[in-house]
């Protein structure tokens, strides 16, 4: 599919993270899953489930930022829990706090053995509960501004090709598991070489920063990704969107980067600043890596230059699950 863009577009703003944590607590004991209710229900959002295979399965729906964890637990005890949300990719940076009787020095040994971050003594003291809790949320946070320092282009202030690598693989086994789409953006700007020529690199540099600045205002969901993934070529994650919306978020992009008509006296294109996008949009599965994808997308944009640029060309490439839908 090919697409001409000629219409204006009005900027979607981009929708921010609540600062309220999730927590998961994992008991069959009515009293305890209550007695942390009541300590954790004004300052974060709380779900409790009472066993592991529900555990997993909370976790596959939706990621807590933190598991408070009783040792016992009936058919699968509490330490198998934590091993195994430990050894999936998807659960393993989630800090565990262990909830056990006072006095046990080996339950307490094989709980940091098997990944507990921390652990709290039954009856729990609500203080000590509030103070531990909040010391592993803080941890976190202060480790994702860390890694996000890593992961950020240091010219565009977007993210970078190392975040945008980490956030395909991640996605990929999410949308696997989830059998929900995934589109990937390739954005290239037009002509790119010949306006550094003309204007010079440092024109060329301020002219990636609008580009990158543009495209991050059309993202309106905080989990989508734009990274700056080499030179003046972006890429862009689309996670749990469909073909057609794809399409649309892509065309848009295309209009708002012509719209804001930077000038470009010398492009083949028009007299302003243009970009060209490639779209592919899928179902993970099995039988594609996403290496392939990457491949098919780089061809969509391609094509995109090869039909006169400042468009948008896209394929729906067939899922392994597409018959599940």
């Amino acid at each position: 599919m090919t697409s001409d863009i000629t219409s204006p577009l009005v900027q979607k703003p981009i929708k921010m993270v609540s600062p309220c944590s999730e927590l998961l607590v994992i008991s069959d004991q009515p009293d305890c899953t209550q007695a942390l209710r009541d300590i954790f229900k004004q300052d974060h959002a709380i779900s409790a489930v009472s066993s592991g295979d529900q555990a997993f399965q909370t976790c596959r729906n939706r990621l807590p930022d933190l598991i408070l964890l009783d040792i016992v637990m009936p058919n699968m005890e509490g330490l198998e829990i934590c091993r195994r949300l430990k050894d999936d990719p998807d659960t393993t940076e989630i800090p565990v706090i262990f909830l056990m009787a006072p006095d046990h020095p080996e339950a307490e040994t094989s709980a940091i053995e098997a990944g507990a971050a921390d652990i709290i003594t039954q009856p729990i003291h609500p203080a000590v509960a509030r103070s531990r809790v909040k010391t592993h949320l803080t941890l976190k946070t202060q480790s994702r501004l860390l890694e996000s320092l890593a992961f950020i282009d240091g010219l565009t202030g977007i993210a970078n090709r190392h975040r945008f690598d980490e956030g395909l693989e991640a996605e990929w086994r999410r949308c696997r598991r989830l059998i929900t789409p995934l589109a990937i953006l390739m954005i290239d700007i037009d002509h790119f070489k010949i306006f550094n020529e003309v204007y010079g690199h440092l024109t060329g540099d301020r002219c990636l920063k609008e580009v990158a600045a543009i495209l991050k205002g059309q993202i309106g969901r905080s989990h989508d990704i734009l990274a700056r993934y080499s030179g003046e070529v972006f890429a862009c994650l689309l996670p749990d969107i469909y073909f057609d919306g794809a399409m649309q978020k892509a065309e848009a992009m295309v209009r708002a980067v012509h719209d804001r008509e930077m000038p470009h006296r010398d492009s083949k294109t028009a007299p302003v600043v243009t970009i060209s996008i490639g779209v592919i949009v899928t179902i993970p599965g099995p039988d594609r890596q996403p290496g392939e994808v990457i491949s098919q997308v780089k061809m969509q944009l391609s094509e995109a230059k090869q039909h006169g640029r400042n468009r948008v060309c896209g394929r729906e490439l067939p899922g392994y699950f597409a018959n599940a839908l």
